[in-house]
């Protein structure tokens, strides 16, 4: 009992003292944040222009608001809601992430365990004979049991903080899975966001094409009556139909692409092709949100998924420099054992049958041809690869944000002048109908104003499917709102609490 209690205080001794070590290599610091005021150097606009129908109220830039984590529901759709919470519980990808933050964090916590000293029992029996060859011949062989029961402790005392980098390496790993699964989800969202709006401006320009085609058609069977009259001769029917198949032949890419869409939206949400999603999207079922936040520069970093995962990246580069440089010193291990050892079972634990041992050893390379300064090197350069990708994916963030903003921009500016467009073409086509029908412009001045109305009006509905699918791209580059995600769930709840 003594000496268990001299192994227990000398072993409590070397932990205290390996922790209280101090670790080889960098202690991690968190990069700058880069101080900037704006994304862009031209100002902010503090809301974008407007334009009539739908889809054309004024986007207002709240900057320095902060973004719902579930900023999807601004479009006002639910079966949009729907949709995106069935791909978070079925989406493979979505999965597959989260799966690989459980092996991270696995990974992590079975890696603390070599902080602590490693305890074993054992018991062991045999029988065996020895002949008297091996005392000279003086001695008769003999037949006996031994009987071994022990408990054996080691601990490899973690004196420059090797170790201790080492389960940092796999803690920045853990914490780096952690934002792939926020980027995955990020990303899952907008995907199903922009899908459906996309869906909703095919089925826009899938209307407004059969619209054209049926002036189109009635145009035609007008024609054809005034040539069965004698009054035109048959080149301007010809041309109407002519006019007419090209329209019919924009028809069917269009339904092409809708179909996959469909099937599209379908896998997001984990389903099988042939497994229609529920709902379907129009450009009129959506609210195009008109507050926008714009969160400050200065918290870009904090709440883009992908830079945190960078900073991670960085961070366990950064703690295995101290494994590098720890491998390069000397290797210490402790080892006890106490136990019991007999040749009668029976007598195991009777007194004067107790066995005991200490040991520890000191492990120092004196000569490996430079391969630990080597690897050192090598983790040193790693950690400037891994600087280099952070500032790199730093700088694309922010490049994302500008752009997303001056689009949006663009885009109200566009939608306004193709609404002036479509509005001018359509009045420009009643004219030349009418002045048609009194022979003051030819078939062919006709057929221009034709042509023009048709593509204003898919350009028109293309417009404003654009400013959503932007708007969807603003939300996606700002970081989508995941820091907020207890507290909108927790709002959401007492919401619904009656």
């Amino acid at each position: 009992m003594v000496m268990m209690r001299s192994v227990s205080s000398l072993l409590v001794a070397v932990l205290a003292l390996a922790l209280a070590a101090c670790a080889v290599g960098p202690d991690f610091k968190r990069p700058d944040k880069p101080g900037m005021s704006s994304y862009e150097s031209a100002p902010l606009l503090e809301k974008t222009e407007s334009a009539p129908g739908e889809g054309g109220a004024a986007q207002r830039f709240a900057q320095g608001q902060d973004i719902p984590s579930v900023w999807w529901e601004l479009f006002r759709s639910q079966p949009l809601n729907h949709l995106i919470a069935q791909a978070f519980r079925a989406n493979p990808d979505l999965q597959a992430a989260e799966a690989a933050l459980r092996v991270a964090s696995e990974d992590a916590a079975a890696r603390t365990g070599v902080l602590f000293p490693s305890i074993s029992a054992n018991f062991d029996t045999a029988r065996q004979k020895i002949s008297g060859a091996g005392g000279g011949g003086q001695f008769k062989g003999s037949i006996f049991s031994v009987h071994n029961a022990s408990v054996n402790v080691a601990y490899g005392l973690d004196l420059f903080g090797g170790t201790r980098r080492s389960v940092e390496v796999l803690a920045a790993q853990e914490e780096y899975q952690k934002f792939q699964v926020e980027a995955a989800r990020i990303s899952l969202s907008t995907n199903v966001v922009t899908t459906a709006v996309q869906e909703a401006s095919l089925r826009g320009q899938i209307a407004a094409t059969k619209a054209i085609i049926e002036r189109q058609t009635q145009q035609r069977d007008l024609l054809q009556q005034q040539m069965d009259l004698g009054a035109i001769n048959r080149a301007a029917v010809l041309a109407q139909e002519t006019a007419l198949a090209q329209t019919r032949a924009t028809l069917p890419p269009l339904e092409k692409q809708l179909a996959q869409l469909r099937h599209a939206l379908s896998v997001l949400v984990g389903q099988f092709p042939n497994e229609e999603p529920k709902g379907m999207f129009e450009l009129s079922s959506l609210k195009l949100p008109e507050t926008l936040p714009v969160t400050l520069p200065s918290q870009l970093v904090e709440q883009r998924p992908d830079i945190r995962a960078a900073e991670a990246n960085l961070h366990a580069a950064s703690a295995a420099i101290g494994v590098a440089i720890a491998n390069r010193l000397p290797q210490i291990t402790l080892s006890a054992s106490i136990g019991t050892e007999a040749n009668d079972l029976s007598r195991l634990f009777s007194s004067g049958s107790g066995i005991w041992s200490l040991g520890g050893g000191v492990a120092q390379k004196l000569f490996d041809a430079g391969t630990l300064a080597h690897r050192q090197g090598s983790a040193e350069a790693q950690y400037d690869v891994a600087a280099a990708q952070y500032r790199k994916v730093v700088l694309a963030a922010f490049q994302d944000v500008a752009d997303t903003l001056r689009a949006l921009q663009a885009d109200a500016v566009a939608l306004r002048a193709q609404t002036e467009a479509a509005q001018a073409a359509s009045e420009n086509l009643r004219l030349a109908e009418e002045q048609y029908k009194m022979g003051a412009i030819s078939y062919l001045a006709l057929l221009d104003a034709q042509q023009a109305e048709q593509q204003t009006q898919i350009a028109l509905v293309q417009a404003r499917a654009l400013r959503f699918a932007d708007t969807a791209a603003l939300f996606q580059a700002l970081g989508g709102g995941w820091w907020n995600r207890a507290a909108d769930t927790n709002q959401s709840m007492a919401a619904r609490t009656p």
